[in-house]
């Protein structure tokens, strides 16, 4: 839902936050049954075959983290619900109370594909892609507030300025 503010707009994202991953749950798991099978193995079986099992749990370890990381990556610069707060030059993305400010730099260029906005740098590295958007107009809306354009809402002719 698109509302118009003083200095740029306000808008509900309807998308779904990212789902957690049940597949990194489950290893996290295996590796957490693996770690007091390590320790029942340390106690109980030969001094190579324990130090054996602990080097298989330190590789899941690191494989584990390593997917982890692999995952934020890949999550980071995607918002998909919560509220947008957009200004020229600027947006706030406000989702489950935490609020992540983003100032686009001097060469960013922001896209439009149908109702999702891509905001890329100079080197067109994509930095975020804001999808949830309800029509393609709040799509349109949020990208012309972005680059400081004036906005045409029911044949009013409503100009951004710079605050």
């Amino acid at each position: 839902m698109l509302k118009l503010t003083d200095d740029g707009a306000k808008i509900t994202l309807q998308g779904q936050p990212p789902a957690g991953d049940s597949g990194l749950f489950w290893f996290g798991s295996a590796l957490l049954i693996g770690a007091v099978a390590v320790a029942l193995a340390m106690s109980v079986l030969p001094e190579r075959w324990a130090i054996g099992a602990l080097a298989l749990l330190i590789i899941g370890s690191f494989i584990f983290n390593l997917q982890r990381q692999k995952r934020k990556q890949a999550a980071s610069g995607v918002i998909s619900s919560g509220i947008l707060w957009i200004r020229n030059g600027e947006l706030v993305h406000d989702a489950l109370g935490k609020r992540n400010h983003i100032i686009l730099a001097e060469g960013d260029k922001v896209t439009l594909y149908g109702e999702q906005l891509q905001i890329v740098d100079v080197n067109n590295m994509r930095k975020y892609h804001i999808s949830g958007f309800a029509t393609e107009q709040e799509a349109q809306a949020t990208k012309a507030i972005l680059q400081g354009q004036a906005l045409n809402k029911r044949h009013v002719n409503i100009k951004m300025q710079d605050s």
